[in-house]
């Protein structure tokens, strides 16, 4: 549980930055996140959403306070627009707009899928980004590359199948991940262009306000193909069929998207794996076999 001297830091930043006079009044525990500790603070007045980590994780409070600013530069989505983030010496902190979430509405799922589209017609020169930023707490690297393949090989597959043989994970998952890795080329035949992607589209980092907005939050954005966010909103589930047929209407989906949604989604359960353990390893062994199987 945070202290005064924590809130009286943040309330002052706060009110520097917005140059209004805010100070801590109330704060109530956010659930949801396993990552950080979550706050809506308030001075009975004005309110803000409150991200607190150890001071050693500045860092990915700023890099997702950049992520924010990248897809609000896109005027496409709505976000919790940053206010500021800052630390002391027991806390790092992320400040941003309070949106009241309409918990019991499931949203105009059609409105979703296009702005998503529009989104991902957003594009770069290069794949990767500006700065890395994290997925989860696990580093993830943006250098820029202008060959996508080479890109998904090394800063995406071959980082995550690293960490795994750091944290033990040997045998047949590197042997497979290998042998993936060779032949990545076969896999992604598509030649996409660098769009702006969320990067961690799960159903738990999207919703929808009051207004029935849908909100995108916890990016973890680079430029890439935009399939892999659409391949990641069918990894876990929680989005609607109007959002699919919103979106694939708008902006369809090249052909062989089926078979790249698979390697594009390993790169998530190999994360799962190097941050919550042994119980992905057979998800990700069964998704190289898959890739593996169809290429042969």
């Amino acid at each position: 549980m945070t202290n005064i001297e924590a809130w009286h830091d943040i309330g002052a930043q706060i009110s520097a930055t917005t140059n209004s006079q805010f100070s801590v009044k109330e704060s109530h525990p956010i659930g949801g996140g396993c990552i950080n500790q979550a706050y809506c603070i308030s001075d009975n007045e004005q309110r803000y959403f409150v991200k607190l980590n150890t001071p050693d994780e500045l860092r990915m409070f700023e890099a997702e306070a950049a992520g924010l600013m990248e897809i609000y530069q896109s005027h496409t989505l709505h976000i919790p627009m940053p206010v500021c983030y800052g630390l002391n010496k027991e806390y790092a902190w992320l400040v941003l707009q309070y949106i009241d979430i309409d918990k019991a509405s499931r949203g105009n799922a059609i409105d979703l899928g296009l702005k998503l589209a529009a989104m991902h017609r957003t594009t770069a020169k290069h794949f990767g980004w500006t700065r890395n930023n994290t997925i989860g707490k696990t580093t993830q690297i943006n250098t820029p590359s202008s060959n996508w393949i080479e890109f998904w090989r090394t800063q995406r597959l071959a980082y995550q199948l690293e960490l795994a043989k750091i944290n033990g994970f040997n045998g047949k998952l590197q042997t497979l991940g290998e042998q993936l890795l060779s032949d990545l080329d076969k896999v992604i035949t598509s030649s996409p262009v660098p769009s702006l992607v969320h990067g961690d589209l799960w159903s738990g980092n999207y919703a929808f306000d009051t207004m029935n907005n849908p909100v995108l939050f916890d990016p973890a954005v680079y430029y890439g193909d935009r399939e892999v966010d659409i391949a990641m909103t069918e990894l876990f589930g929680g989005f609607s069929a109007d959002f699919y047929s919103a979106y694939r209407r708008d902006y369809p989906l090249d052909s062989g998207y089926n078979i790249r949604k698979i390697v594009y989604n390993l790169y998530h359960i190999l994360n799962h794996l190097n941050l919550f353990g042994s119980s992905y390893r057979h998800q990700a062994e069964h998704m190289m076999n898959i890739l593996l199987a169809e290429i042969r």
